[in-house]
């Protein structure tokens, strides 16, 4: 199974409109950081998680094949603009939509062309399936386990698939989920930035910490921006066994 990390940014991407700061000054492309988005693949089974505003640049890069599932976090711009852009896709077949029914109702009233019944051509062939956090779901051939997590007050979702934990945006996690984490080997996780306190998003020390409470093996930090600085320097300032996630980096889970 492998995990490839679309976009490791923030909602406003890096580099940042109007910003001169070193990072987004930066030439190098481990400080170009789109949407927050990822994509999980077997041999047979293709799922993206969040599916924002930098969708279609990101898959310009990638083989063009089938979708299976789209998993969504929560409806926030920046986790769900791209969603217009899976049309292409729909040439091999109906794609699922997964999301809580927050979500779910922020889609319809977002973009209802995609989620009406009767619909004009040309729109993304998209089958909207609300879904219940801690009620396992299947996905081509693989088993997804939503879980709620916090993104400030807002209850939003991380998935778990096989070894694989995946969250963004959260602040905090209630007890009820933490059993989601038993024999995680790899998380992907939110780390906003080093400092100054964010209501609604960890700090690189809150990622770490919760990290290590569940015992992860290897943390990967995205949903990264500019103030965590030049990824080369940052890199050098964590602890064993995490690293800051890269637009195009590739996971392998066993």
């Amino acid at each position: 199974m492998k995990l490839t990390i679309l976009g490791s940014g923030t909602s406003t991407g890096v580099p940042v409109l109007g910003c001169n700061c070193r990072t987004c000054l930066s030439d190098d492309p481990h400080d170009h950081r789109l949407r927050c988005s990822a994509m999980l693949e077997t041999d047979t089974t293709r799922i993206l998680i969040d599916c924002g505003p930098d969708f279609r640049e990101q898959m310009l890069r990638r083989p063009f094949r089938r979708i299976d599932g789209l998993l969504i976090t929560h409806s926030h711009y920046d986790h769900v603009a791209g969603i217009d852009d899976l049309r292409p896709y729909c040439a091999h077949g109906d794609i699922d939509v997964y999301a809580n029914e927050m979500s779910a109702n922020a889609l319809r009233r977002s973009i209802p062309y995609c989620f009406t019944d009767v619909k004009y051509p040309g729109v993304p062939q998209l089958i909207l399936h609300t879904i219940r956090p801690y009620v396992p779901i299947r996905v081509g051939e693989l088993d997804v386990m939503p879980f709620n997590v916090m993104h400030g007050k807002v209850p939003i979702l991380g998935f778990r698939i096989g070894k694989l934990a995946y969250i963004t945006d959260m602040k905090t996690i209630d007890s009820a989920a933490l059993p989601c984490f038993e024999g995680v080997e790899v998380l992907v996780v939110n780390a906003l930035r080093w400092d100054k306190e964010h209501h609604s998003h960890q700090l690189v020390s809150e990622a770490i910490a919760f990290s290590r409470s569940i015992g992860a093996k290897r943390t990967i930090l995205t949903h990264l921006c500019d103030r965590i600085g030049l990824h080369k320097e940052a890199s050098q300032r964590l602890p064993e066994g995490f690293e800051f996630a890269y637009d195009g980096q590739e996971i392998t889970i066993d």
